[in-house]
């Protein structure tokens, strides 16, 4: 959405957006990654490239760091929570609803929501203690829909 003035001079968007987030191993290859932006890293190859472009740099450019730190920080802290301290690739693939939860807590459309990992752990953590049984197994078979359309 682009906003003007009576004069008719545009003003930039107001929210900060992130294009994308993920998760790699320790080889920089791909465990969980969600993009944001339609126009960009529009196929498997450019994502994986992106990804590995990343993982090798030690420093990125000169966006706002303070925003990108904040966005890593919450996304670290929350999947730790909710791992229990435990964030290896195995414990990930266990619990990758959370996870997906924690990422969608976080951002919306590249829109940040929340950078507070206590908030973003609340609501991301499945309480399936609360959800009848016939009601998790559906819950469980969106999210594996939305994860098979998410890499494949």
């Amino acid at each position: 959405m682009v906003h003007t003035t009576m004069e008719g001079s545009l003003f930039e968007p107001t929210l900060y957006i992130v294009k994308g987030m993920c998760i790699l191993d320790n080889e920089g290859n791909r465990i969980l990654a969600k993009y944001y932006d339609k126009n960009i890293l529009t196929t498997t190859k450019e994502q994986k490239a992106f990804e590995k472009n990343l993982f090798n740099k030690t420093h990125s450019s000169h966006e706002n760091e303070l925003i990108l730190q904040s966005v890593l920080n919450a996304l670290y802290e929350s999947v730790s929570i909710l791992l229990r301290r435990n964030v290896e690739k195995r414990v990930i693939m266990e619990n990758l609803d959370s996870v997906m939860l924690a990422f969608d807590e976080i951002c919306d459309g590249g829109v940040i929501l929340d950078s507070d990992p206590t908030s973003i752990v609340g609501r991301a953590a499945l309480r399936t203690e609360d959800v009848p049984l016939g009601e998790q197994t559906v819950a469980q078979v969106h999210i594996i829909d939305n994860f098979n359309k998410l890499f494949w």
